[in-house]
């Protein structure tokens, strides 16, 4: 068994199809093939079953799978010691972040640590505070930028930002005509969410719990996967929303959202790392840069 070989079986088996991974991996399918099929043949255990066009995991594939992944995590972690050797002249670094940290916040301090160190690639994958979380626990990312809070016993949670919420609505919304001393009645509008598990969502349950509303007793006309979905949607009218200021600076400016007058609670960004896990020279270089701060433009 080699690590190529763990390499090509992860590929396939997150995209459930041989040609699309050969083509992400810049292998002809044939090779791709081949290297599954040396796998199953020399441990004599089926780890897809092919479907018409499209192959499925077996429950061997699906154990073997996390097995593959550490393997993978850890040779990987290896070679970033290695890397270190030569300082910060080579090497790679790979960030997790969630939304709002990682489309508004998270890349002006990108662009100054390649400013800096040309010779360090720097990766960046997308998900919700949980997925960002895993990714870091299980050594998928160096690092991890969220704003939504973290319970995982692994990660060291360091706060390194503070966010402004606000409580918005599409121009012309009733909302938009309350006086100075009247409140608007949370439960009365239909709601445009992010999902559960993200940083979001989870600044607007507080925001009702404050007030000892239940999430289930507002109507939530509208459950969509991006903040920028969520902007548009309240934007055309489909209903409130709790979002941060930096993603709705533009269309605030631009007059098709309204902030409501409310006490929207601030939240933090937080980043997160492995306590246990080897911290690279280009880790704790970008951990100093984050620290520091970058000046404002």
């Amino acid at each position: 068994m080699t690590l190529e070989q763990l390499r090509i079986f992860v590929a396939v088996a997150e995209r459930e199809h041989v040609t699309n991974a050969a083509r992400d991996l810049n292998l002809t399918q044939s090779a791709t093939s081949a290297a599954v099929a040396a796998l199953e043949a020399r441990y004599a255990t089926k780890l897809f079953d092919r479907v018409g066009r499209r192959i499925a995991l077996t429950d061997a594939g699906r154990l073997f799978l996390a097995e593959a992944r550490s393997v993978l995590a850890r040779a990987a972690a290896a070679e970033l010691v290695l890397a270190d050797l030569a300082g910060l002249k080579v090497g790679s670094l790979g960030l997790g972040a969630s939304q709002t940290v990682g489309n508004y916040w998270l890349p002006r301090f990108i662009h100054a640590f390649r400013s800096q160190h040309p010779g360090i690639g720097v990766s960046l994958t997308m998900g919700n505070t949980e997925t960002v979380a895993a990714h870091v626990r299980d050594g998928e990312a160096n690092l991890g930028f969220v704003e939504g809070e973290v319970d995982e016993p692994s990660l060291a949670v360091t706060t390194v930002a503070e966010d402004e919420m606000v409580l918005l609505a599409p121009a012309g919304h009733p909302w938009g005509q309350l006086g100075k001393d009247e409140k608007p009645v949370l439960g009365s509008a239909s709601w445009v969410l992010r999902e559960s598990g993200s940083g979001t969502r989870s600044t607007l349950a507080a925001m009702l719990r404050k007030d000892g509303i239940a999430e289930a007793d507002i109507d939530i006309g509208l459950v969509l996967p991006t903040n920028e979905a969520v902007r548009t949607a309240v934007a055309a009218g489909a209903g409130v929303t709790v979002m941060s200021r930096l993603v709705a600076a533009n269309a605030l400016a631009a007059g098709s959202l309204i902030a409501v007058d409310y006490p929207v609670p601030r939240r933090r960004f937080y980043m997160l790392r492995h306590k246990e896990r080897y911290a690279t020279a280009a880790e704790t270089e970008f951990m100093r840069l984050i620290g520091e701060g970058l000046p404002d433009r």
